[in-house]
């Protein structure tokens, strides 16, 4: 379950900017239980590459060599769509079931 979650964060964030591998992981890991290790991301983003939801250009570093910006392109906005989705009906009947909220 967590690496459904993972990705649906890693999405997100991506909705929300492009970025490179470091930034996203110092971006989760402003949420302790949203940690990941950076080998763990790299390979999520090398997935979410080759399953054709990111794109990626390599942009120039002020220190180092060129990094790779992960962009959300349209097939993974729709993954991304769906999966926020299922997780506000899956968390909202999940919180009902463990008596964490009011049903409606």
């Amino acid at each position: 379950m967590r690496k459904g979650v993972m990705e649906l964060c890693v999405l997100h964030l991506l909705a929300q900017q492009s970025g490179y591998g470091y930034q996203l992981a110092q971006s989760l890991a402003a949420y302790p239980s949203l940690m990941l290790k950076e080998s763990t991301l790299y390979l999520m983003l090398a997935r979410l590459e080759k399953d054709g939801l990111l794109s990626v250009t390599l942009q120039a570093s002020a220190r180092g060599p060129k990094r790779r910006y992960f962009t959300l392109n349209a097939d993974g906005r729709a993954r991304l769509a769906a999966m926020s989705t299922f997780w506000s009906e899956f968390s909202r009947d999940a919180a009902q079931l463990l008596g964490q909220e009011p049903k409606s």
